[in-house]
């Protein structure tokens, strides 16, 4: 390895946003001694990305290093990045998030401190004063918690703002599976099979970053689709085990029906008297209904297709 901590950035079309992300991880303090690197991963069919990776890399504190995956799908760009880091610690960042300049220093400490094979920290949402309907919730959508305290954790989240022990990986060069590159989960379904490895997994609450999602995001159509698309996660795996966990299947989707209709039902009640959470509701019915519709016409493709329109 000619690193010991690479970060990466996925980036697809976002220009100004990755220059955020990008700068943010460039001023990471703490860090003295380690040896650290940039990687810009561009999802473009044309390299977009480059001269912005070229201008950052002018009198960059360490190394900044372009790669262009021009095959669509977030799976084959996490993979391209993956190929070209040198980093026996990976440190993901998306292009739309901001870390603070102790945030690197901060995971490091919890994987120290833990012996962790992946650590993850919280996720703070911030919506734009233009964006007034479903505020609470949008920002809700789109942020992480978190335990308050530092420790081990039984269960894992998203890749954004996690590092990764390449060494615990089952495979350290393309880790991701490309039956995930236009719905999205697949760094769900790679902690789920290092969960069933023994990986040790923790959580570190300083090591917070901010989202700015961005503006086509923010509303409740896409929201409430991602959040169907979620709730497809827990099912999805128990089939996707080897052999199939066809017992998990059945329980993940009788508890999905149940979900789906209670809240349904909690949702409607506040929709008719126009209650201000009423979106935390729907989008926990989403959820359940994601977990009992999870097969192929029901999945939904987040990438490479436009963000849904609002709704009320």
């Amino acid at each position: 390895m000619s690193a010991d901590v690479s970060i990466i950035i996925p980036t697809q079309r976002r220009p100004g946003p990755l220059r955020t992300a990008a700068r943010s991880a460039l001023r990471q303090a703490g860090v003295e001694g380690l040896s650290v690197e940039l990687v810009i991963a561009d999802n473009d069919q044309l390299p977009s990305a480059r001269a912005i990776a070229d201008e950052l890399a002018v009198g960059a504190p360490f190394p900044v290093i372009y790669v262009h995956e021009p095959r669509s799908g977030v799976a084959n760009v996490r993979n391209a990045a993956m190929e070209v880091a040198g980093g026996g610690l990976i440190a993901f960042l998306d292009d739309d998030e901001e870390a603070p300049e102790g945030w690197l220093a901060a995971l490091l400490a919890a994987r120290e401190r833990f012996d962790a094979d992946v650590v993850f920290g919280p996720v703070r949402a911030r919506a734009p004063a233009s964006v007034t309907r479903h505020r609470a919730y949008l920002e809700w959508f789109f942020s992480r918690e978190g335990p308050p305290e530092a420790g081990v954790i039984p269960d894992y989240f998203g890749c954004g703002d996690s590092l990764i022990r390449r060494a615990a990986l089952p495979d350290p060069r393309r880790p991701f599976s490309a039956g995930r590159n236009q719905t999205g989960g697949e760094d769900d379904l790679l902690f789920g099979r290092m969960k069933a490895a023994g990986a040790r997994f923790a959580w570190a609450p300083d090591a917070y970053v901010f989202e700015d999602p961005v503006p086509e995001r923010l509303n409740l159509g896409y929201a409430i689709l991602r959040a169907f698309a979620y709730g497809h996660g827990p099912t999805a795996h128990c089939a996707a085990s080897s052999p199939p966990d066809r017992l998990g299947v059945a329980r993940w989707m009788l508890i999905g029906a149940g979900q789906a209709l209670f809240y349904g039902a909690v949702a409607l009640a506040q929709w008719l008297v126009r209650a201000p959470d009423r979106a935390f509701s729907l989008d926990r019915a989403a959820r359940g209904l994601g977990k009992t519709l999870w097969w192929g016409p029901f999945r939904v493709n987040f990438y490479g297709r436009p963000a849904p329109g609002g709704a009320g």
